[in-house]
């Protein structure tokens, strides 16, 4: 596919929604439905690396989605460790980059092994930044970077006057990264649904109604396509 290498997004944040529902078309359980939404996860970012893209953000597990069934919470919960044990080595040897975004304390011992094991392992990789927001709560994640401000000031290394929008943005799980351009969310709901509310305030918005695990490389090239097509004013008229 041939994109505008001029207008190329840098940093693609992905809703990866449909996976029990793609399951129950199939007569399946959902934890095929996250099996499959999870091979489909890898082929994209695996192509996003292919063709250049900077940074590839993807909604694995939110901090609303422990009230999902316990069987399927834990089913879950077992696919994205064996997904980070097994994929760390792929990675590497593709040079990417793999990070988690979210609270992870709140997660099992094993795996935050697994999840720290993995951005070790990777940490040097060039190739494209592939984060995982798992445990992810958008204003939890607010929340933390107040309560991590608000500690400084009380300990007199910042000035109330010094607060600024970077600095907020330096305290998210995304510090140092640039905001996505693009995001795209599959099932074709049209919500965010707590996914980087801060991050996400001017990026461009592409709802596809089509489910996780049919979601292809060619999808996402006529989501750059589409994203080529627009002009981002960024509040100017």
């Amino acid at each position: 596919m041939e994109f505008d290498k001029e207008n190329m997004p840098k940093h693609i944040a992905i809703i990866m929604d449909g996976n029990r529902r793609w399951a129950r078309k199939q007569g399946k359980s959902a934890s095929y439905g996250h099996k499959e939404g999870a091979k489909t996860l890898e082929k994209i970012v695996r192509y996003a690396n292919k063709i250049g893209l900077s940074y590839i953000t993807v909604y694995a597990f939110s901090t609303e989605n422990w009230k999902r069934a316990e069987e399927e919470v834990k089913a879950l919960m077992m696919l994205l460790q064996n997904y980070l044990d097994d994929y760390s080595k792929r990675a590497d040897t593709e040079n990417i980059r793999v990070k988690i975004l979210g609270d992870i304390t709140a997660l099992s011992t094993s795996m935050q092994k697994s999840i720290l094991k993995c951005m070790e392992r990777t940490k040097n990789n060039t190739g494209v930044t592939f984060n995982i927001a798992l445990n992810y709560g958008g204003r939890d994640e607010i929340v933390k970077a107040v309560k991590n401000i608000a500690k400084e000031v009380k300990s007199g290394n910042v000035n109330i006057e010094d607060i600024n929008e970077k600095m907020i943005s330096d305290n998210l799980y995304t510090k140092g990264m640039p905001d996505p351009d693009l995001l795209i969310r599959t099932s074709g709901e049209l919500r965010l649904s707590n996914f980087l509310p801060w991050q996400v305030v001017y990026s461009e918005f592409l709802f596809i109604d089509k489910n996780w695990p049919d979601f292809s490389e060619e999808d996402l090239d006529n989501a750059i396509i589409e994203y080529q097509k627009r002009t981002r004013k960024f509040g100017a008229n």
